[in-house]
This record gives C-alpha cells, sequence and structure tokens, in this order.
C-alpha cells in the first residue's frame, strides 16, 4: 500500500481529459478520483472509456456541472453515477474517502455568514410554489447545503476531495478546514481554483490545490 500513485487526484477537465487518460496508462493506478468541472459533451463514461477497464474511475461535481441540464444528465445520469463520493465515506484503495462537491452559493449558505436554509426541505416549505426536492433548480442542486455539510462532519475519514478550497487558498473556506479537522482526515484534495499548491491547515492537514486538467498523486505530486 506505501505507492503513492495508486490513487491520482484529477483537476477540472473543462472537456479535456487527455492529462488524465495519458496519467493513467503511465502509472496504472489502482483508482482515479476527480475533482469537478467536466463541461461534458457527452457522458462521462463515453469521455473515459479508454481507461475504464484500467482503474477505478470515482469523482465530485463541481459548479460547471450543474450549468445546462446536458451536463448534468451527462454526470449524474452517465455510467458512473453510482461512483459518486458526495456526502459518503468511501474506502478506495485502503483509504477512507470522503467526498464533497458543489459549491458555497450565497442565496444557500455562504460561510463565515449563516445559512440562509438550513436544508433543502427548509428551502422547499418556504416556496409560494409546491417544489419537490428533484425539480430543484439545478443551480440550488449544486450548492452545498448545512444539514448535509454537518452530517459529514460526524463520518471519518483519512482523505477529504471537494471542489470548494479549504482556508489554505485566498479563496477558500475556513469551513472545510474545520470539517477535515472535524473529520480527523490526512489530507485534502481540491480543484475549482485552477491552482497547484501544497499547504497545511489547522491539526496539520495537507492541502494539495490540484489545477486544472493537471494530475497528482497520494503525495500531492503533479505527473507528467
Amino acid at each position: 500500500m506505501s505507492r503513492h500513485d495508486r490513487i491520482l487526484f484529477a483537476g477540472d477537465p473543462h472537456g479535456n481529459f487527455q492529462p488524465l487518460i495519458t496519467a493513467v496508462h503511465k502509472h496504472r493506478p489502482e483508482a482515479v478520483i476527480l475533482l469537478g468541472d467536466y463541461d461534458l459533451a457527452m457522458p462521462l463514461d463515453i469521455c473515459l472509456q479508454e481507461i475504464l477497464a484500467l482503474t477505478e474511475v470515482w469523482w465530485i461535481a463541481g459548479n460547471h456541472d450543474f450549468e445546462t441540464p446536458s451536463k448534468y444528465k451527462n454526470l449524474f445520469h452517465s455510467g458512473l453515477a453510482d461512483k459518486s463520493l458526495h456526502l459518503k465515506v468511501t474506502e478506495i484503495s485502503g483509504l477512507r474517502i470522503a467526498g464533497l462537491g458543489g459549491i458555497f452559493l450565497g442565496r444557500v449558505w455562504y460561510p463565515p455568514q449563516p445559512p440562509k436554509w438550513l436544508s433543502k426541505q427548509h428551502f422547499i416549505q418556504q416556496q409560494n410554489i409546491t417544489v419537490k426536492e428533484a425539480n430543484l433548480p439545478l443551480k440550488y442542486l449544486s450548492a452545498i447545503w448545512h444539514d448535509e455539510f454537518e452530517a459529514l462532519k460526524k463520518l471519518r475519514a483519512d482523505i477529504l476531495v471537494s471542489h470548494e478550497a479549504p482556508g489554505s487558498h485566498r479563496h477558500g473556506f475556513s469551513a472545510i478546514s474545520e470539517l477535515a479537522a472535524a473529520m480527523g482526515v490526512r489530507h485534502v484534495f481540491h480543484g475549482h481554483l485552477h491552482e497547484t499548491y501544497a499547504r497545511t491547515v489547522k491539526n496539520s492537514i495537507n492541502v494539495f490545490g490540484v489545477a486544472n486538467t493537471s494530475v497528482v498523486d497520494l503525495l500531492g505530486n503533479p505527473l507528467e
């Protein structure tokens, strides 16, 4: 279990999956984890069909994946729909990986401000028309909701993958640093901000930002 490239983390592809495909062919990881913003013109499994027999593929969603119904469908209704890591802990290659997709949205919750809505149900109950959770506007589905975030805090993991950044980045959120500390993780990998870097936050948690189309290993090292 000492191979640092047994799990790879891929930054926002924005439609360009070739660097990830190349990295899988070269390093033969046991699994790859995608950090959001795919801008899919076709289902995710079709985009990655060249590597599906070579490695496990796991993912979280980014804000771009909710921009249009087709982008949403090509991810959430793809052949890899069951590989979402969002709001749960999954054992991958001997490590417990927690996932937090989506973004903080001002109309829902934007830390450090208190949440405008405590949950999707809270929001739905205050609407003047009947709305079912499955029919929420895509913008609201892209949001990080306070109650789901708090439930994730109660789980334990080795690694947290998120689209939003922790407080390690000037555009990040201390709330995600607090989440990582509460879960007892050792490492956080995030996308969204298109910057590869390594820093630490509270409890000596290592944070690795992964730039768009970049691929890094378990130590945060960018791969060719």
